[in-house]
């Protein structure tokens, strides 16, 4: 769910960041025409989410290259998988592997920690989604890290869809208020959702007609008690300070939908290694 254009502009300030004016090392002791064979490798298990993005980094820095990609997008590997194949000039390849690393290890990462929380909630009715507190400038990218570890994905930005929240609320007068406001000129396909901190706004957000309900911090209790009010009319979606050890319990009230941000905020890193082929 990127855009190669998007995509490009990117890798291409990716590229400037990291290089600067020239790979001095590169330069200086490698020869301009020397070639090399290398690959990309898992050292540990992971779910692969950026692989073509990763690939790309080295076809746009040296369009000359030879890039050939093993894996596929959602995929688990294990330890030792070979997931690129990159030949060509030295240089080429050198400078553009540690930007081509760090972001497929960051998408990969996040897809490893996506695939923890949804087999958290496995068995379920609730489906795990994701926030827009993702890194500047990557948010399609760790979306897209979000879907191939299993998750989905939640307003991609603020022109995806309209969330009512407490200050909106609170500047309409009530949330019956604030939503005939926004129903007054509401794309007809755009979804409506409403943030809800107590049960009373549960039955004004229901009687307003929303198309989602968020429970926001709310008690394991006070959860369940939405999801017996509401009965299925609306969807409902918990969120807030929801964390491995949390989102069982919370899937086990019966809402829809769970969000939390920690699929991108505490996602580590996975190790991949670029060798020179043998």
């Amino acid at each position: 769910m990127y855009d190669v254009f998007q995509t490009d502009r990117l890798i291409d300030l990716w590229l400037a960041e990291d290089i600067g004016y020239c790979d001095l090392t590169a330069q200086v002791m490698i020869e301009p025409h020397e070639t090399g064979a290398f690959y990309m490798n898992a050292r540990e298990p992971m779910i692969i989410a950026g692989i073509d993005v990763a690939a790309r980094v080295f076809k746009r820095y040296d369009p000359y290259l030879d890039v050939q990609v093993r894996v596929q997008d959602g995929q688990r590997v294990e330890k030792g998988a070979v997931l690129i194949d990159v030949r060509g000039n030295a240089r080429s390849v050198l400078t553009a592997e540690r930007t081509a690393l760090n972001i497929l290890q960051r998408l990969c990462g996040i897809a490893n920690e996506t695939a923890k929380y949804v087999a958290a909630v496995a068995g379920s009715r609730a489906r795990l989604i994701d926030t827009r507190k993702t890194t500047p400038g990557l948010r399609m990218l760790e979306k897209h890290a979000v879907a191939c570890g299993g998750g989905l994905n939640h307003r991609l930005g603020l022109d995806n869809g309209v969330m009512i929240k407490d200050n909106h609320i609170a500047v309409c007068g009530g949330i019956r208020q604030a939503v005939a406001r926004a129903r007054r000129s509401l794309p007809v396909l755009t979804k409506l959702e409403v943030e809800c901190d107590r049960l009373e706004q549960v039955n004004e957000a229901l009687e307003a007609g929303v198309d989602v309900i968020m429970l926001d911090n709310m008690s394991l209790e006070a959860m369940t008690e939405a999801v017996q009010r509401v009965g299925g009319r609306t969807k409902l979606e918990a969120s807030g300070g929801i964390n491995l050890s949390t989102i069982g319990a919370i899937a086990a009230t019966g809402v829809d939908y769970i969000s939390t941000s920690k699929l991108n905020q505490a996602a580590v890193c996975v190790d991949i290694g670029l060798d020179e082929a043998e």
